[in-house]
């Protein structure tokens, strides 16, 4: 009897501790939804807000604690949360709605684990740069830090970068790491040119890491 109190009670911390983490991102979320009245919702490739996100959502910002929370490259001065992100209804890899925000492939690896995590960011248009604007400038040996949702702090090292035409992406690539003995961190954002009568650019950039 004592045993299955102790479950029931184990079951509903557990269920309060999810409804108070839900109601947060929920808070979170509409915040983020109020930042981002020029793109669609969850980021089906429209056109991304450039609304900066206040230190009151970037510090309340929760994700699960194995998941990436935060993004940090000091060489680009890029600190940014990272939205988790799937597929949109034709089949490809949502991007962030935000120029602002970092956006995490949910069907690629998580930080710290073997295999590779796929991170997005936009590079903006014109005036406007997002989070990735300055991505083809890091080099080999340049560090990225990844904060968990329970604090932790995992460490990337760049290995090298990769450009690629926009319908040209070796997206299994870019979904396996530098090594397969260590976690890696692969970023991708747009680079090229603008195509004429768009807000696409013609090209991608793949940016490969490891785990130090």
């Amino acid at each position: 009897m004592l045993l299955g109190l102790s479950a029931v009670f184990v079951l509903s911390v557990g269920l309060t501790i999810s409804f108070f983490q839900w109601q947060s991102n929920k808070h979170i979320n509409n915040a983020l939804e109020k930042a981002v009245t020029n793109a669609n919702s969850g980021a089906d490739n429209g056109v991304p807000s450039t609304a900066p996100i206040s230190d009151d959502t970037f510090k309340n910002y929760t994700v699960s604690a194995n998941q990436p929370r935060y993004i940090f490259i000091n060489k680009l001065n890029v600190k940014a949360i990272v939205l988790s992100l799937g597929v949109t209804s034709s089949n490809e890899m949502q991007v962030p709605s935000n120029n602002n925000a970092a956006g995490w492939y949910n069907q690629s690896s998580l930080p710290g684990q073997l295999g590779a995590m796929l991170i997005d960011g936009h590079v903006g248009v014109g005036a406007y740069h997002g989070i990735f604007h300055n991505l083809n400038t890091l080099a080999t040996g340049d560090i990225i830090n990844i904060e968990r949702g329970d604090g932790q702090l995992i460490n990337y090292k760049v290995f090298k970068k990769q450009t690629y035409d926009y319908d040209k992406v070796d997206m299994e690539a870019a979904l396996k790491p530098i090594n397969s003995q260590k976690s890696g961190l692969n970023l991708i954002t747009c680079t090229g040119e603008v195509i004429k009568g768009t807000n696409k650019y013609n090209q991608r950039l793949v940016v490969f890491t490891e785990q130090q």
